[in-house]
């Protein structure tokens, strides 16, 4: 399976989810999608355990099978697609979580996600 991770779910694995964990030590590839990695590092400056935190992200990206997904022009169009679906079926998301879906969609990955909202968009596959 190919995996993209959100902010919520890569906060669970930091504190200790060993469900999440062993899904992850199978799948084929794990994705941070920037926008999760920025969000992530952001709450490392906020808190207190940043020094911890930081070790355990770099331990995660230095494993093969996971890498950070980086937007770019189809990204960009992805997101201008959900955009407009979501504005005409009334149900917006925060941006940033469209960006996430675009990059997710982009690249046929699932979203391992707690956020509900995601189910607003019906062409993205969500665990």
């Amino acid at each position: 399976m190919r995996y993209a991770l959100d902010t919520n779910r890569m906060t669970d694995l930091f504190r200790g989810d060993l469900e999440l964990a062993e899904r992850l030590s199978t799948a084929e590839e794990v994705w941070i999608p920037l926008v999760v990695l920025g969000e992530i590092k952001a709450g490392f400056q906020a808190g207190t355990q940043q020094i911890r935190n930081e070790a355990l992200l770099n331990r995660l990206l230095a494993k093969p099978t996971v890498g950070v997904l980086l937007p770019g022009r189809e990204t960009a169009e992805q997101y201008a697609r959900v955009f407009a679906q979501l504005r005409r079926a009334g149900t917006p998301v925060p941006d940033n979580d469209l960006w996430i879906a675009a990059m997710v969609l982009e690249n046929d990955l699932v979203l391992i996600t707690r956020d509900r909202h995601f189910e607003q968009i019906p062409q993205l596959m969500l665990e």
